[in-house]
């Protein structure tokens, strides 16, 4: 019986309840309302047996908006949300909301920002958002950080070292340009430097998309990625996610999920499967 996951990097959203401006003039199979209801069956036929909802908007109603569906599913674990990081006042403040109510506290486990979205590179190092992110390590939030820049990935670092008591998640391994060997090996570079610190986190996601193939790539595509990922960050430090629905740009979730368990069953033993599979995401969000 093969070890039942807990994904880590679920979306959903629903557009007549919540705004999400990067879906405004989008034309994909992503601007339509994706519900968790949907997602389920298929978790079930590759056994993940929990999740943690992701944020994609930068709005405090999108986080309420996940925090209330949460509660309406037990294999909902947590949120990943979303708060005015540039004012660390009105973050202070919001955080002890969510933590006062009773039912959002269970449920609030970290913050993340579209920072790819953002013209400035070096957003993260703002001297509010600098102090914003001390404030969340102070009430034992995490930050994720979703990046697709070799500057995203040096300001990761920079916070690493400066807020050692912030436990960092870096989604989809940072984006690897699998595609693209020339940046390949920058991005092999930072990782290293930052897998240094014991604050920090891979989350194994997003990469069938990386591939840009389609839906022709294979766990092959993948393989050297997450093998760097177990080596450096070691297996005590990775989990997993299946990014849906923006996953489906390149694969059903049946052939995501099943393609990282494919890789991570060839690599690890039993007992390092466990760990990333679902003991380090238990852990880490505190379910």
């Amino acid at each position: 019986m093969s070890i039942p996951i807990i994904d880590t990097h679920l979306h959903i959203w629903d557009l007549e309840k919540v705004q999400y401006d990067w879906l405004k003039g989008n034309t994909s199979l992503l601007a339509r309302t994706y519900l968790a209801e949907e997602v389920l069956p298929s978790m079930q036929e590759v056994r993940v047996s929990q999740a943690i909802l992701v944020q994609a908007a930068n709005t405090i109603e999108e986080t309420e908006y996940m925090l209330a569906v949460a509660q309406k599913h037990d294999w909902i674990r947590g949120v990943v949300g979303w708060l005015p990081l540039l004012d660390p006042d009105a973050t202070l403040k919001q955080i002890e909301i969510f933590q006062k109510n009773g039912l959002y506290k269970n449920y609030f486990k970290g913050v993340r920002h579209l920072i790819h979205d953002e013209p400035d590179e070096h957003w993260l190092l703002q001297p509010p958002v600098l102090q914003s992110l001390q404030i969340l390590a102070d009430h034992q939030l995490h930050y994720e950080i979703v990046g697709v820049k070799a500057s995203h990935l040096k300001a990761a670092i920079h916070i690493a070292q400066k807020i050692p008591s912030l436990n960092l998640m870096l989604d989809h391994l940072m984006n690897p340009p699998i595609s693209d060997v020339h940046l390949f090996p920058e991005w092999n570079s930072l990782m290293k430097q930052i897998s240094a610190f014991p604050n920090v986190y891979a989350k194994i996601s997003g990469l069938g998309t990386q591939v840009k193939k389609g839906n022709a790539w294979v766990a092959a595509d993948i393989q050297s990625c997450i093998e760097f990922a177990i080596h450096h960050f070691g297996a005590n430090r990775c989990v997993c996610g299946g990014d849906w629905p923006v996953a489906l740009l390149a694969s059903d979730y049946k052939k995501t999920m099943g393609t990282y368990r494919e890789v991570l069953e060839k690599i690890l033993t039993k007992e390092e499967q466990e760990k990333v599979f679902h003991v380090n995401a238990a852990q880490f969000y505190v379910l």
